[in-house]
């Protein structure tokens, strides 16, 4: 049952806690708890200044802005939509479910619509004021936030560049790419590069579908996110598998959301042009909607590469990710603790004290 003000109070004092006191006034520490760190690797953010830039600039460049009956901006190009609700851009609304959520920190990532529908140009400065806002996020809050960058991946010579840039931005530890580029896949030579640079970097390189795969004959039952999304996350792994990637980039970590959508599940049918040896080269987040199939899952790959996950703040995601965790059946509290945090901080380079 949750506490009440009075109770938090008096807790504080008669045990002199401090902390307890500070969260009862409103600051925004990570709750204590007896497990390590909670990271979720899969929390999108719209930053307002760049939801302002998409307002203002946008429909010169391609995309139809307006608002919905709640008053969201809405967006569309062909082929995406999307909205900004306030839970997306507001750091304050975000920490306090946050905290009612169990979760210390979040690896903010931008989302559907990504960049890569703008012209060149246009992307680099979507990117750039993605990039310095999220980094200015984790500067506010350091103990609650990390971020991921994204690139206008449409001019690779661009991403390049943007890359560089934002690997020395405070707080940037992943590059955050769609599971393809305006319908190209990932293996392509011309995204080789980002791949060598990240590489380098040490930075992790997480997936997330937009405008998927046969979206025109999913337009029915929400089968675009349904089965679409798992779909093209499917693909860009096999993808990078099939086309060399992973084997060009032997220490290159790559995140498959949604607890790797189609490849881990079909990984027999795959098996029959590659070894599922490659399994293993990737992470999977714990949103797969089943716990049957959440445990398969940390049995095909090992507790070693799965992270937390929510899909923050998406109909689809999970309100309270812990508790997902927590509830799987077998699980040794060893296998619970990699999940809950600790194969994120490796990944994201994230020590107990952010």
């Amino acid at each position: 049952m949750p506490f009440s003000r009075r109770e938090l109070l008096a807790g504080a004092l008669a045990a002199g806690g401090a902390a307890i006191a500070r969260r009862a006034f409103g600051e925004t520490q990570p709750p204590a708890r007896p497990h390590p760190l909670v990271i979720d690797t899969h929390a999108h953010y719209y930053p307002a200044d760049w939801v302002e830039l998409v307002k203002k600039e946008g429909p010169a460049n391609g995309a139809r802005i307006g608002k919905n009956d709640r008053g969201a901006a809405t967006f569309s190009v062909p082929g995406i939509d999307a909205f900004f609700a306030p839970p997306y851009i507001d750091l304050d609304i975000r920490l306090k479910r946050m905290e009612a959520a169990r979760v210390d920190v979040h690896a903010l990532s931008l989302t559907s619509p990504m960049v890569y529908w703008a012209p060149a140009g246009f992307g680099q400065k979507l990117s750039q004021v993605y990039n310095d806002a999220a980094s200015a996020a984790h500067v506010k809050y350091p103990k609650r936030f990390v971020a991921m960058a994204t690139l206008p991946m449409q001019a690779p010579e661009l991403a390049v560049k943007e890359l560089e840039r934002a690997a020395k931005l405070p707080g940037m530890r992943g590059l955050y790419l769609g599971t393809h580029v305006a319908g190209k896949n990932l293996d392509e030579q011309e995204f080789l590069p980002i791949f060598a640079k990240a590489e380098e970097l040490g930075w992790p390189v997480f997936l997330h579908p937009v405008d998927p795969v046969g979206a025109d004959r999913m337009q029915r039952y929400y089968l675009r996110n349904l089965l679409g999304n798992p779909y093209d996350t499917g693909i860009a792994a096999a993808s990078l598998v099939f086309g060399g990637v992973m084997d060009k980039f032997p220490k290159l970590e790559v995140m498959l959301p949604h607890a790797g959508g189609a490849f881990p599940g079909l990984i027999g049918r795959l098996d029959q042009e590659l070894p599922s040896t490659y399994l293993r080269r990737f992470h999977y987040d714990t949103i797969g909607h089943n716990d049957a199939m959440l445990v398969n899952l940390i049995r095909q790959v090992g507790a070693d590469r799965v992270v937390l996950g929510s899909d923050y703040t998406f109909d689809m995601g999970y309100e309270k990710p812990v508790d997902v965790v927590d509830k799987l059946p077998g699980l040794s509290d060893r296998d619970r603790k990699l999940i809950l945090g600790e194969n994120a901080a490796r990944l994201l380079k994230i020590s107990a004290a952010v």
